[in-house]
């Protein structure tokens, strides 16, 4: 069966160490690539207002994965996110083919307009 493209966002809790939000997201990524599928991109938020409390918290950190896996797997990782304490929020949504190309085109922006500002600086 092909692998489907996915993207993911999910709110860690604010009261984490660095050190803990980078092991709860390669916890995430590792879940991931153990189940047979991929990264294709990752894009940390990091610490940002909540639009209203959750959990009493009005911050969380956010992270956006975008991966290919089997449908299949979409209940599992949804099933560990809900299982982890430290996740406050999270949301899983598919892919067509016109999001993946705006996704590979926006990164390409980003990675073009990161290489001319240095040498605008110089």
């Amino acid at each position: 069966m092909d692998l489907k493209p996915y993207e993911t966002v999910f709110i860690l809790t604010p009261v984490l160490s660095d050190e803990q939000m980078k092991d709860t997201v390669q916890k995430f990524k590792a879940i991931i690539t153990d189940q047979g599928g991929t990264i294709v991109h990752q894009e940390d938020w990091g610490l940002k207002k909540l639009a209203y409390p959750i959990e009493k918290k009005s911050n969380g950190y956010y992270t956006v994965l975008e991966f290919r896996a089997k449908p299949e797997f979409v209940k599992t990782l949804e099933t560990e996110y809900r299982r982890d304490e430290r996740v406050i929020r999270h949301l899983v949504v598919a892919l067509d083919k016109h999001a993946v190309i705006y996704n590979e085109k926006r990164r390409q922006k980003r990675m073009a307009e990161s290489e001319a500002t240095p040498n605008q600086e110089s």
